[in-house]
């Protein structure tokens, strides 16, 4: 018989897995009702950017392409190894980039559920450290993270209607250089939620217009044990799954197709997490 977690909150109704599969005890309640709810606070709001037609989504200067491989050498000589030692993270299904590299000649998008402080560094090492553009949450670029989060290649999702054409010409620049984009269709951060939320459609209309290839990561827990206790008692350790891309069919209808690729997606990341029942649809429209 399949376990039964209810009892860890309204958000986990329904959730079922495989056996053997670990899934963590929440600190915290999460929303039965709303998937989208923010639970992360901004740290330190400290700034009153305008994420408006005036704003720089794509900076191109010396001085930021300086400071971006400055950071991407701290996160490969750094991060990473901290990310393996402490949260002793797995990568299965890494194979499949390889394989289906050629796929990826004129860019990809990966997406990933969103469970983590450093989810994105999981997503970067799976994918051999390739470098990404991440479409972000704007308001945290207002705090005491936004530095480091422009730093790594983090772009504000604008939330005035002026700012809307710099931010999709900053993404036709990238997909232009064939560059990788990540997207957390999540929307936001649940940390240590092991049930897979609906996902924004936004991340799939992307792809269908530049006719690049999804992979569908997904991040699970095991339970801490030997020496990393050490680190943490409580918090789980990570893996990190790579699904096969999914391939945009652009003969198909621009509002039909994104809805599949969505359903795909979500669904190859509940079969690579082992979980059989879902409190969540694969989408809210």
């Amino acid at each position: 018989m399949l376990k039964d977690y209810s009892a860890f909150g309204p958000a986990y109704q329904n959730f079922k897995v495989k056996e053997g599969v670990y899934v963590p005890k929440p600190d915290v309640e999460f929303s039965g009702e709303n998937p989208f709810t923010r639970m992360a606070p901004i740290r330190g709001k400290n700034k009153d950017i305008k994420f408006d037609e005036t704003y720089t989504y794509l900076d191109k200067s010396l001085k930021f392409r300086i400071l971006n491989s400055f950071i991407y050498l701290l996160t490969w000589t750094v991060a990473f190894p901290v990310n393996r030692i402490r949260y002793g993270l797995k990568i299965e299904g890494r194979s499949k980039i390889i394989r289906n590299r050629r796929l990826f000649a004129n860019g990809v998008m990966t997406v990933c559920n969103h469970v983590h402080r450093w989810d994105m560094l999981c997503v970067m090492q799976a994918m051999r450290f390739r470098k990404a553009w991440i479409p972000m949450y704007a308001q945290p670029f207002n705090g005491k993270d936004g530095f480091i989060m422009k730093a790594v290649g983090g772009i504000a999702i604008p939330e005035e209607y002026g700012g809307l054409p710099k931010f999709a010409q900053a993404l036709d620049e990238l997909h232009k250089a064939k560059q990788w984009i990540h997207l957390f269709p999540e929307s936001c951060s649940w940390k240590f939620y092991a049930p897979l939320r609906p996902f924004k459609i936004g991340a799939f209309n992307m792809a269908y217009r530049y006719s690049i290839p999804v992979i569908p990561m997904m991040i699970s827990f095991r339970p801490r044990t030997g020496w990393r206790r050490f680190f943490s008692k409580d918090e789980p350790l990570l893996t990190i799954h790579v699904g096969d891309p999914i391939v945009p069919d652009t003969k198909a209808s621009r509002k039909e197709e994104p809805a599949r690729m969505r359903d795909a997606a979500h669904k190859a990341m509940l079969d690579m997490a082992g979980i059989v029942t879902n409190p969540w649809p694969s989408g809210i429209d």
